[in-house]
């Protein structure tokens, strides 16, 4: 059975893109740790990263970098903090949240009733820098 994730990359569900390339793609959260929170996320349906093709993993942290890029531009935070759990999906993802203290990472202060324009418009100010950046992978 095909994840949310593929099933977001394929839209049959919305989201939030950033980023879209062969390889990865990029969209918000629906449950952010902060406004801006973005997930880095392969094209293909493999569960665990330690199971992608080394190649695959470093363009996924290569994504990572240049989105974190545009978040801490977009949102100034103090650092960007990254993490790669997928016990809640089973597909590969690298969340890239900006972040002000060390709890900023902290699930449990996911904000699981965001509201879909407050999403739409931090994904607005991450693509607003990335086209500024000369990305041309941004998602419209």
């Amino acid at each position: 059975m095909a994840s949310i994730f593929t099933k977001i990359i394929a839209g049959e569900l919305p989201g939030q893109f950033v980023w879209k390339d062969d390889t990865a793609v990029a969209f918000l959260s629906i449950a952010p740790l902060k406004p801006g929170h973005t997930l880095v996320v392969p094209r293909a349906e493999v569960d665990h990263w330690i199971d992608l093709e080394l190649s695959a993993m470093q363009h996924l942290t290569g994504v990572a970098h240049v989105v974190g890029n545009a978040i801490q531009r977009a949102f100034s935070p103090v650092k960007i903090g990254t993490t790669i759990l997928g016990l809640e999906v089973p597909h590969v993802h690298i969340h890239v949240v900006p972040i002000w203290t060390p709890f900023d990472l902290d699930f449990a202060n996911a904000d699981s009733k965001a509201r879909p324009e407050d999403i739409s418009a931090a994904a607005d100010k991450i693509r607003a820098e990335l086209r500024a950046a000369g990305r041309g992978e941004v998602s419209d």
